[in-house]
């Protein structure tokens, strides 16, 4: 059969699958209606809702203002899709093209796209993680339980990490009026995201909003009272925290595990696509009929070194799963590339965080408008002699004009007259990014090599 009868065959009675039902899944089976796709549609979810939006539960929930069930993704379109959820997929047949579910069913497919996404870091110690009160962040579910403790008045909350989840539970929290302690292995909160200068930065706003915030510190142990309550943090540093609830915000998990053993390239890395989002198997040979969008996903970039980049942000979910689902249904030459510019935001402690590109491949940083002291400026990032990403602090009007100068390849310094040049931002400085062989807390672009094989990581908890 000839491609293009392949395809109008796909198009008119095939089966897709979609295992993954959140923001990129829901966005991606959306873009195969809307392509021509009038075959068999199956969304598989490990959890119990169909889509909901992630954002809200570190903001408005935690705050009391919105409930986790009214954070519903908008629908575009009307799917048509049969929903299995509450069962997640175990496991995946390639020759056989079926995905195996955790209830011992199987869905047969002709081309399948994976958005499974990244689940919470848990405490590493399972007996101190399973205390009352200690919690993670990530889920409806796990956004409602921390909201209700946070609504019953605790003495103190405990976050474990600064990255950018953990400093928004932070600002919830003394929004709140609730006493908070907030400890990070790194120098300041946000380093492994933004660098030391912009980190100081985000340290100085924490302690002036009345955070305890603990640095260059790990938490050693996690400990409960007789009746299996968490009461107190310890800390290698010798001291201990007393408190009643403890927020794990270590980062993310990516969810490959289910395709242990499939012939996929898939780790804790992600699982490597190329820039059509095709997926490839453990020998580097890319697939035809497996594609991949979201967290989960590691992509080469041509603006970043061609580099895999693994990306936590919401519009890059939303855009590769566009890409994805339109190549899933087209001939290669009709084929078009996931070039989206990496892009994030964060409110927290009264201020917009915003940032564009890759600022944690910057050895540079210069600050080009506004003042960090006064909290509100924008400031460029530097990699071999060109712009590769900036960040804003309640001044995201720039923020276009700087994607621009990344999509361009522009040289750094920026070369215009019109910053506002404080002293602070007269010249270039090191960007103070720690050695990243030292894990840090929420970093939301992950570079991760070049080999799509490459399956190697490790993860060091808090306690040594």
């Amino acid at each position: 059969m000839s491609v293009d009868g392949y395809l109008d065959r796909l198009k008119r009675d095939g089966r897709i699958v979609v295992v993954g039902a959140s923001l990129a899944g829901l966005r991606g089976a959306e873009t195969l209606r809307d392509g021509g796709f009038a075959g068999t549609l199956t969304m598989i979810g490990d959890e119990p809702y169909e889509p909901y939006d992630r954002p809200p539960l570190s903001k408005g929930v935690l705050l009391g203002k919105a409930t986790a069930d009214h954070t519903a993704l908008p629908r575009r379109r009307a799917l048509d899709a049969e929903w299995r959820l509450g069962v997640p997929a175990s496991g995946l047949d390639m020759a056989a093209k079926r995905v195996r579910l955790a209830d011992g069913d199987e869905v047969e497919y002709d081309r399948l796209l994976i958005a499974t996404g990244v689940r919470a870091r848990p405490w590493p110690h399972e007996r101190e993680a399973a205390l009352d009160g200690v919690f993670v962040l990530r889920t409806r579910d796990d956004a409602t339980a921390l909201q209700k403790r946070l609504a019953d008045g605790p003495r103190r909350v405990f976050v474990i990490g600064a990255g950018f989840t953990g400093s928004e539970i932070a600002s919830a929290c003394r929004e709140r009026e609730i006493e908070v302690t907030v400890a990070e292995r790194g120098a300041a909160p946000l380093v492994g995201a933004l660098g030391g200068v912009v980190g100081e930065v985000a340290a100085q706003m924490q302690r002036e909003n009345g955070v305890d915030l603990r640095t260059g510190v790990m938490v050693t142990g996690l400990e409960g009272d007789s009746a299996g309550r968490v009461r107190a943090a310890h800390l290698s540093d010798g001291s201990s925290v007393e408190t009643d609830v403890v927020v794990v915000s270590l980062g993310a998990t990516r969810n490959t595990e289910w395709l242990a053993g499939s012939g996929l390239g898939a780790g804790p890395r992600g699982i490597a696509c190329d820039a059509g989002c095709r997926a490839f198997d453990i020998r580097g040979i890319v697939t035809d009929d497996i594609f991949v969008a979201g967290d989960v996903a590691r992509s080469p970039h041509p603006l970043f070194n061609y580099q895999f980049l693994s990306l936590e942000h919401w519009g890059n979910a939303v855009t590769q799963a566009e890409t994805a689902a339109h190549n899933m249904l087209c001939e290669s030459v009709d084929r078009r590339p996931h070039m989206w510019i990496p892009a994030f935001w964060s409110s927290q402690f009264g201020v917009n965080i915003k940032s564009v590109g890759v600022p944690s491949m910057g050895t540079e940083i210069i600050v080009t408008q506004g003042s960090l002291s006064e909290h509100r400026f924008a400031a460029v990032y530097g990699f071999q002699d060109r712009v590769i990403g900036a960040v804003t602090f309640d001044d995201a009007r720039w923020l276009p004009f700087y994607q621009q100068l990344i999509e361009s390849t522009a040289p750094f310094p920026p070369q215009f007259p019109t910053v506002d040049r404080r002293p602070e931002g007269a010249r270039p400085v090191s960007a103070d990014f720690p050695d990243p062989s030292v894990p840090t807390h929420g970093p939301t672009v992950t570079l991760s090599g070049y080999s799509p094989a490459d399956r190697r990581i490790t993860f060091t908890p808090g306690r040594h």
